[in-house]
């Protein structure tokens, strides 16, 4: 694995410059030693992904986004996680392959970004036929979008923020709309959206876009701002997710902000603009979601959800 990219790292948008294979740690909190904190045949995505089979879900330790409100805040703000060799790493997709999952889904990859492009490679060459999934908050560098899909089937971008002052008090970076939609617009333009559309998971899907979009309590007007954006740019065929799971986190109370669940009333106005618009492909979280897959990163299995499936 040729970890060159890892010295001065500028792999994601924070240009952090640092020499992660000498141990320094970047926005990410991550050195150049890879970290895995959960490899589950995961239930939790959309059926499109989880189909009846789950979902071979790597999640890597660390994030550049740094929102402060992240569900997977142990991982992706904390310290939890898994040092992994490269052979240690393949060994262990090797193993979700193994359970027949659908597809193997990198979450959080970007700034682990040599070893899964490594990792994408050796599978292909031993015949590993299971689409690739990049699972991202939608932060990353534009110009790196070619270099995902040139191993990369799925991409399943969140579009957090189109408000840069909401992005600003949540990651610390106001650039995260434009970068965003610039990312977005080419992985759609590499990609496609997301084939076949079949919500049930009866036909999981074998390539393209899907755009995540978690509503967030007392942001309404974000997103409707990004229904609109995305609707604007993609017109109503782009598919998408409008998640209602939101549920504080610890760092909700330290920051003051976001300190409640989303209302039913607020997660209907965002989705009565989404069907007046509308969009075809579309996946309604009732309810406000299932605790069974708020995870539990000190537990073998996170996901209540999928130690049921077991």
């Amino acid at each position: 694995m040729n970890d060159a990219l890892y010295r001065e790292c500028r792999l994601c948008p924070r240009n952090c410059g640092v020499d992660r294979v000498a141990g320094r740690r970047g926005v990410c909190q991550e050195t150049a030693v890879c970290r895995v904190a959960s490899a589950t045949a995961h239930f939790g995505e959309e059926p499109s992904f989880t189909g009846t089979r789950g979902s071979g879900t790597l999640f890597f330790s660390g994030c550049s986004s740094r929102c402060f409100f992240c569900q997977n805040h142990q991982i992706s703000l904390g310290e939890s996680g898994d040092a992994l060799t490269p052979d240690e790493l393949l060994e262990t997709a090797r193993g979700l392959v193994a359970k027949g999952v659908h597809n193997l889904n990198f979450v959080s990859p970007d700034h682990f970004w040599p070893h899964v492009e490594w990792l994408c490679r050796r599978l292909r060459e031993e015949g590993v036929a299971l689409p690739f999934l990049f699972n991202t908050s939608g932060y990353q560098k534009p110009e790196r979008v070619a270099d995902y899909a040139a191993v990369i089937d799925i991409f399943l971008p969140d579009f957090k923020f189109a408000d840069a002052s909401l992005a600003q008090l949540c990651m610390r970076d106001a650039r995260y709309p434009e970068m965003a939609m610039e990312a977005l617009t080419k992985m759609v333009a590499l990609k496609g959206f997301l084939f076949p559309w079949d919500p049930e998971g009866r036909e999981t899907a074998a390539r393209g876009v899907l755009v995540r979009h978690l509503v967030l309590p007392g942001c309404v007007e974000n997103s409707l701002s990004v229904v609109r954006l995305l609707h604007r740019e993609f017109g109503p065929e782009l598919p998408l997710s409008i998640m209602s799971q939101f549920r504080p986190m610890p760092g909700c109370r330290e920051h003051g902000m976001l300190e409640r669940p989303v209302s039913e009333a607020e997660y209907e106005q965002v989705t009565d603009l989404v069907a007046e618009l509308g969009f075809a492909q579309v996946y309604i979280q009732p309810g406000s979601g299932s605790d069974d897959f708020l995870p539990d990163f000190d537990e073998d299995e996170p996901f209540e959800g999928n130690r049921n499936r077991a």
